[in-house]
């Protein structure tokens, strides 16, 4: 018969979710990532938090993935819907300021 403190360190370890970056395809900790959400009114914007309502898609803090993304469309993909020229221009805006 296991005691309680014998079934304690049993326990696994906590799991880390891990997202991939449309960019590189990398597959990286989900907080490493930036997520990008098309919302339910159809606009595509940055989601800091992680917790905004919508179909999703990450791309690292890397202006490099961010362009990839943009220009081949991957993002555009991943989203499941066309990036208007307005939305595309303020994502690009937003990776110009990341290193």
């Amino acid at each position: 018969m296991t005691t309680i403190s014998q079934r304690k360190k049993t326990l696994r370890p906590k799991q880390v979710p891990e997202r991939t970056c449309v960019g590189c395809r990398e597959t990286k900790l989900k907080r490493e990532l930036i997520r990008i959400v098309r919302t339910e009114s159809g606009a595509v914007e940055v989601d800091p938090t992680g917790k905004k309502s919508g179909r999703g898609a990450y791309l690292c803090k890397a202006k490099g993935c961010w362009e990839v993304g943009l220009k081949k469309e991957r993002l555009d993909r991943a989203l499941r819907t066309k990036i208007d020229a307005e939305n595309r221009k303020g994502l690009a805006q937003y990776g110009d300021m990341l290193p």
